[in-house]
């Protein structure tokens, strides 16, 4: 049997998670299995479970996909290497889940994690990789503006961060549940009320 290639290998994967990330916008945290994953994907159980050993493994690649690609949005709103403000960095981060389909499924993996230890446990991994991503963010900035915090830049960082990422839930909630929310007006206010 020939043997499969590391770049077949990784976009398969990739395909896989594709696939779940379809199935967790249209069903929900809780409405997707690894059944509906191997039929959105057409792929076989197998094949599946030979990159994933079940929904939970899965979920943390969803949501290191997503975490990814805000990250990349984070990198690429730099403009010509200045840093971004407290603000502009939480509209960037809002603004990309904005376009995200599976942020619809994020209240459902919260609510899970309050009473799931496992799930509670992948999330406190994404969470902490989120605040690492933000305060290393907040650094920079805090770094270039001498004055405009108190004291060190990282420590005032990790004090901060935590009243930044209530953004995040505070947006995908209001989307979720309020149907003339004004998400434009939610992300520019971001701007506006962190500008410090």
């Amino acid at each position: 049997m020939p043997k499969v290639s590391d770049a077949h290998r990784a976009a398969r994967r990739d395909e896989i998670i594709d696939a779940a990330l379809r199935c967790v916008a249209r069903d929900g945290y809780r409405g997707t299995s690894i059944a509906a994953v191997i039929q959105e994907s057409g792929l076989s159980a197998g094949a599946i479970y030979g990159h994933f050993s079940g929904k939970q493994e899965l979920l943390v690649a969803v949501a290191e996909r997503v975490l990814d690609a805000r990250a990349a949005d984070l990198a690429a709103a730099h403009r010509d290497g200045e840093p971004l403000s407290p603000g502009e960095i939480m509209a960037t981060v809002v603004r990309g889940l904005r376009d995200e389909k599976v942020s619809v499924a994020m209240p459902q993996v919260w609510a899970e994690a309050a009473v799931d230890d496992e799930i509670r446990a992948v999330a406190q991994r994404i969470l902490g990789r989120v605040r690492g991503i933000v305060c290393a963010e907040l650094v920079a900035w805090a770094s270039a503006v001498p004055g405009r915090v108190d004291g060190d830049p990282a420590a005032w960082a990790e004090r901060v961060v935590p009243a930044l990422l209530a953004a995040v839930p505070g947006f995908v909630v209001q989307r979720a549940v309020l149907p003339d929310f004004d998400e434009d007006a939610y992300i520019a206010a971001l701007a506006e009320a962190y500008r410090r």
